[in-house]
């Protein structure tokens, strides 16, 4: 049975995770809210993998993904700090442009850029736990998927998926954020920076315990490409 208080945790958690608008007032469940969102994500990600920008760069859109595909052994290390980089910038200025189209309450509480902040409770240990292991799951099926040609075009939803099933699930709790990009420039713009560095390292050692665990599992088995559409760039299939 929810109390009072709890009820109140429950409209707070769902004004920090969806925000106001009349949308969110018209669906009062704070998960089937985070169920819609999840599912938007998750159509939005695999798309953004699979247009022709996406061929072209591989579609990582996350530091952990591109950290992945280079200990994979398909994406040259000299790469890795560029892409980070340019994930990181793309967040700030996906935060500016959000605050230009939509206005001052962009930046104002309880939007605050969209910074995510873990539910009452989660401590930094839990946090950066529920991030790595998380993180660690979508590397691991991307790894897997990538080894095998014939699973490899499935990765785009996989990706898309998952990262969907971690904001329904775990919207109220951690917020979801599975990616160092997706917490960086909220946090960056806001000045919520307190959990920042959790958001930020958990989900590359995730990156770092799957591709060991990939490797462990798959001993005879390469990733193919670092393109998570799982195609060549001109949408001929993989072999190996």
């Amino acid at each position: 049975m929810i109390g009072l208080g709890d009820e109140k945790d429950l409209s707070l958690d769902s004004l920090r995770v969806i925000g106001p608008s009349p949308i969110s007032r018209m669906i009062p469940e704070i998960h089937a809210k985070l169920l819609i969102v999840g599912v938007g994500v998750a159509i939005l990600i695999a798309g953004l993998i699979l247009s022709q920008p996406g061929r072209t760069t591989g579609g990582h859109m996350n530091p952990a993904i591109s950290l992945a595909m280079w200990r994979f052994g398909v994406f040259r290390g000299v790469g890795v700090a560029p892409y980070i980089i340019a994930q990181l910038l793309g967040s700030v200025l996906g935060g500016l442009a959000a605050r230009v189209v939509w206005g001052p309450v962009v930046a104002e509480a309880p939007v605050a850029y969209a910074v995510l902040q873990p539910g009452p409770g989660w401590s930094t240990v839990t946090l950066f736990s529920a991030e790595t292991v998380s993180m660690a799951i979508i590397v691991l099926l991307v790894g897997y998927c990538l080894a095998v040609a014939r699973l490899a075009p499935f990765v785009p939803w996989i990706v898309g998926g998952a990262i969907g099933i971690a904001i329904a699930v775990l919207g109220t709790s951690t917020g979801g954020s599975v990616n160092p990009a997706r917490q960086f420039g909220p946090a960056a713009l806001s000045g919520q920076t307190r959990f920042l560095w959790v958001y930020l390292l958990a989900p590359m050692a995730g990156a770092f315990l799957a591709t060991w665990l990939r490797q462990s599992i798959q001993r005879h088995r390469y990733v193919l490409t670092h393109r998570l559409c799982g195609t060549n760039r001109d949408r001929s299939p993989l072999s190996g």
